[in-house]
C-alpha cells in the first residue's frame, strides 16, 4: 500500500478545508475500492512538526497523527493552503520545507493546493517548473520566486511528480485529477458525483479579477499601466507608448515583461477584457455597445480575446454573471 501524507503546516490562519477536503476525497477512494472488491491505494496520514495546530483564532485545531521527522519513506505529499503572511508562514515551517524536499529526491510526488505554492516554491523544487497559485497572489508569488514559470490561468499544473493548483476550493478538482492518477477513471468519476466536483476542468480564467501587476519598483513602467488604464477605448501601440516614456521599443518590451510577466499588449488586453467583464456584469448593455466601450471594433478580435482570457465567450459570461440581462437580439459571439 502506498503512503499519502497531508501535511498540516505552523502557522495560525491557515486552511483548513484544503486539509480535511483531501483527507475526506481520499478516504472515499479508498472506501470505494473496497467495496468493488479492489485493496485500497494509500495508507492516510496527517503529519506535521507540532502535535497540534489551530485554525481561526482557536475555534479549531488539529492534531497531526504522526511528525514529519519519524516518516522516512511517503509516496505522495499534499501541502494544503497557506495564510496570507506567506513570507512568515516559510520562516515557521523550514523544518517542514527540508522534509518535502528530502521526500521528493527519495521519489516521493508533491501536490500543492492554492497558496500551498509558496511553501513548496520556498524548497527550490519549482525553478524552471510551470506552478499555479491563487491568482490574487501571483504578484506576490512572482515578486518572491521569479525562478518559477507561474501559470495563473491554469488551474492544475503537473510535472515530473509535482503538482499544483489555482485557487481557494479549486483543490477539489486537483483532488479528482489525483485520485484518477492513482485510482483509475472509475473511481474519480465516482468521487466526482459523491462529493459533486465537476471533473477534468482546467482553467480558473472564468474567476480571475484583474487588478493590474503593481509590485514592482519600475515607475515608468507603472506610469505606462496607468496611462493603457485610463485609455481604454484608444489602440495603443507599443510605438506610442515607448516614445511617450522616452523608452526604446525593444527596452520597453522587456521592461514591461519584467516587471508585470505581460507583454504590453497582453497587459492591455487584460484592463480591457476585465472593464468589458464588470460592464457585462452590472450593466444591460449588450455585447457590440460593451465591445466598443473597450476599445474594440471588430467583432471576431474582441471574442477571441475575451475567450482566451476568460475561458468563455462574451454571452457566455454575460449569461454566466447577470442574471437580468436581456436576451441578446444580436447573434451569439
Amino acid at each position: 500500500m502506498k503512503r499519502l501524507t497531508i501535511i498540516v503546516p505552523e502557522g495560525e490562519g491557515n486552511n483548513l478545508s484544503s486539509i480535511v477536503g483531501p483527507y475526506k476525497i481520499f478516504t472515499r477512494a479508498n472506501q470505494y475500492r473496497k467495496e468493488t472488491g479492489r485493496k485500497e491505494v494509500f495508507k492516510i496520514e496527517l503529519a506535521g512538526i507540532s502535535d497540534e495546530v489551530e485554525f481561526y483564532d482557536g475555534l479549531f485545531s488539529v492534531k497531526p497523527q504522526t511528525r514529519v521527522a519519524a516518516i522516512t519513506r511517503t509516496d505522495l505529499i499534499i501541502i494544503p493552503s497557506l495564510n496570507h503572511n506567506y513570507q512568515k508562514t516559510v520562516k515557521g515551517n523550514k523544518p517542514l520545507i527540508e522534509w518535502i524536499e528530502k521526500q521528493y529526491k527519495n521519489g516521493a510526488e508533491i501536490a500543492s493546493i492554492c497558496t500551498g505554492a509558496f511553501l513548496l516554491a520556498s524548497s527550490g523544487l519549482l525553478d524552471g517548473k510551470p506552478c499555479s497559485t491563487h491568482w490574487a497572489a501571483a504578484d506576490t508569488f512572482r515578486t518572491m520566486f521569479p525562478e518559477v514559470k507561474l501559470q495563473r490561468d491554469r488551474l492544475i499544473t503537473d510535472e515530473n511528480g509535482i503538482y499544483t493548483n489555482g485557487g481557494a476550493y479549486s483543490f477539489l478538482n486537483l483532488m479528482i485529477y489525483l485520485v484518477e492518477k492513482y485510482y483509475d477513471r472509475e473511481t474519480a468519476i465516482f468521487c466526482s458525483k459523491v462529493f459533486q466536483i465537476e471533473m477534468d476542468r482546467q482553467s480558473q480564467s472564468g474567476f480571475i479579477i484583474f487588478k493590474g501587476q503593481k509590485l514592482h519598483e519600475d515607475e515608468i513602467i507603472k506610469e505606462a499601466q496607468s496611462y493603457i488604464e485610463k485609455n481604454l477605448q484608444e489602440k495603443i501601440s507599443i510605438e506610442h507608448l515607448s516614445s511617450r516614456f522616452a523608452v526604446g521599443r525593444r527596452h520597453f518590451d522587456r521592461r514591461f515583461i519584467k516587471a508585470t510577466g505581460n507583454t504590453p499588449v497582453e497587459y492591455a488586453q487584460r484592463v480591457k477584457i476585465e472593464a468589458a467583464k464588470k460592464a457585462f456584469e452590472t450593466t444591460r448593455k449588450n455585447i457590440n455597445e460593451v465591445m466598443y466601450d473597450v476599445g474594440y471594433s471588430d467583432v471576431k478580435a474582441f471574442r477571441e480575446v475575451f475567450r482566451k482570457i476568460t475561458g468563455m465567450s462574451p454571452l457566455e459570461y454575460r449569461n454566466k454573471y447577470n442574471k437580468e440581462a436581456t436576451v441578446n437580439i444580436f447573434p451569439k459571439y
